[in-house]
């Protein structure tokens, strides 16, 4: 039944969605329209979770569709960049809810206890220990990543070689659960962790392919990368709320788009979870890589024949 209201939910938000940006509420005619949020809501809630760079995406599809606006009012392209992310933060929660209130509860016990002796407390520490190293190096170098990094044809190599990377993990035998990760397992996929910060790298996607080289099984790994998301993109998404928006204010015009964008990102985040713990319990990850492959030679194509530009 809680399953039900869960998909009930997501169809009543995605509905909503759908009548704000159908009837052009908020929008206006110098700011970034509702449809476009729409848009770049679903890629998000799909992207993010599915091991195919939700960074990636949210620049190859502007740059693909023509759309300037993001990319000429960083101040908007920010703030929006924050609601995506909580659209697809409320998604994990929401489906996650028994277990991270159960990991929750079993993180304070060794708290209390001052010992760890559960799996559900095993595994909050590793989630812990995992994020510390994504935290730190964001932090530090997200404004140069930024200034550096996310022109179309990087993202089209990142696109391919971590498509590889994730080829080769999946080969790895299946062994292990999420209480096998180990310590020294979690300090390496939150180091892995860092990388996702470059835009066609992939978050789910690298924590995910290190997850599989340490022998986790399929379900296992998705899983732990989702867990790994609450974390790092709750602090994120606060850091970035108050320096962004609370202290620097919403850029105008910006309400429609926000409430469309957390909308869309949260309804369709909630399908990619559902779809890719379905689809890994019964095949392997070669369709992501197949689809990664795909994507990094059609941006190579479109450069190499002039119909884009490299960059945007």
């Amino acid at each position: 039944m809680a399953r039900v209201g869960t998909w009930v939910g997501a169809g009543v938000a995605f509905l909503v969605a759908v009548v704000l940006t159908v009837a052009g509420v908020g929008d206006r005619a110098d700011a970034f329209p509702n449809w476009e949020a729409f848009i770049l809501g679903a890629v998000q809630g799909f992207t993010e979770l599915l091991p195919i760079s939700s960074s990636g995406h949210l620049i190859l599809v502007p740059w693909l569709g023509g759309w300037d606006y993001l990319e000429t009012h960083e101040e908007f392209n920010k703030t929006f960049d924050v609601a995506l992310h909580l659209g697809t933060l409320v998604a994990v929660i929401v489906y996650f809810r028994h277990e991270l209130a159960a990991l929750v509860r079993a993180w304070f016990g060794t708290l209390w206890r001052r010992r760890i002796e559960t799996d559900d407390e095993r595994i909050a520490w590793y989630v812990v220990v995992a994020t510390i190293p994504a935290a730190i190096v964001g932090a530090a170098f997200e404004d140069p990543i930024d200034r550096h990094l996310g022109d179309p044809w990087q993202i089209a190599i990142l696109l391919a070689v971590f498509a590889v990377l994730l080829w080769l993990s999946d080969r790895v035998a299946q062994r292990r659960g999420m209480e096998d990760v180990g310590w020294a397992g979690a300090v390496g996929i939150g180091v892995a962790q860092c990388l996702a910060l470059m835009p066609g790298v992939s978050r789910s996607g690298i924590t995910i392919t290190a997850s599989r080289f340490l022998g986790l099984n399929r379900d296992a790994a998705a899983r732990f990368s989702f867990l790994l998301l609450v974390p790092i993109v709750f602090g994120a998404a606060l850091l970035k709320g108050v320096k962004d928006v609370l202290l620097g204010g919403l850029p105008p015009g910006s309400a429609g788009p926000f409430v469309v964008g957390v909308l869309t990102s949260a309804a369709t985040g909630l399908l990619a979870i559902w779809f890719l713990l379905a689809y890994v319990r019964r095949h392997t990850y070669s369709l992501f890589v197949v689809y990664r492959l795909v994507v990094a030679a059609v941006i190579a194509l479109l450069i190499l024949t002039g119909v884009y530009e490299a960059t945007f």
